[in-house]
C-alpha cells in the first residue's frame, strides 16, 4: 500500500462509504463515457454545430476532475478536495444543461457519471467533515 492509499485508510470514513477497490473500475468506465461524450462536445464545437460556449463547462469539468486525485492524495487535502469536487459537480450539471437542447444522448450517457459525482461529493464532504 502506497503513502496515499495508507493516509485515506486512516481518515475517519461514514458507513456508506465503498470499499477502495470500487473506486477504479467505476472510474474506468465513467471515463470511457466521458471520452466519447466529451470528445463528440468538443469535435462539435470545433466543426461549429454547437455554440464554442457550449463546450466550456464540459472543459472546466475535466480541469476540475483532474485536479481532485493531486489535491486529495497529493496534497491530503479534505477541504480543497471537497471544493474541487463541488466544481466538478457545478461544471457537470452546467454542461449537461448546455448541451441538452442540442445532444440529448450526451446528456442522458452522462447521467450514471452525474450520479457518481453526487455520491462522490456526498462522500468527500462527509470525510471533510469527520476529519476536520
Amino acid at each position: 500500500m502506497n503513502a496515499s492509499a495508507a493516509w485515506y485508510n486512516q481518515l475517519i470514513q461514514p458507513a456508506f462509504a465503498p470499499p477502495s477497490w470500487v473506486f477504479a473500475p467505476v472510474w474506468t468506465v465513467l471515463y470511457v463515457v466521458i471520452a466519447i461524450t466529451f470528445g463528440s462536445v468538443f469535435w462539435l464545437a470545433v466543426r461549429r454545430r454547437v455554440p464554442a460556449g457550449t463546450a466550456l463547462p464540459f472543459a472546466l469539468n475535466i480541469v476540475f476532475n483532474l485536479a481532485f486525485t493531486p489535491l486529495q492524495f497529493g496534497l491530503k487535502n479534505n477541504a480543497l478536495a471537497a471544493i474541487d469536487i463541488l466544481l466538478v459537480l457545478v461544471t457537470l450539471v452546467w454542461a449537461l444543461r448546455a448541451i441538452w437542447p442540442r445532444r440529448r444522448w450526451v446528456a442522458l450517457a452522462n447521467l450514471p457519471y452525474l450520479a457518481w459525482v453526487m455520491f462522490a461529493t456526498v462522500l468527500q464532504l462527509t470525510i471533510t467533515w469527520l476529519n476536520r
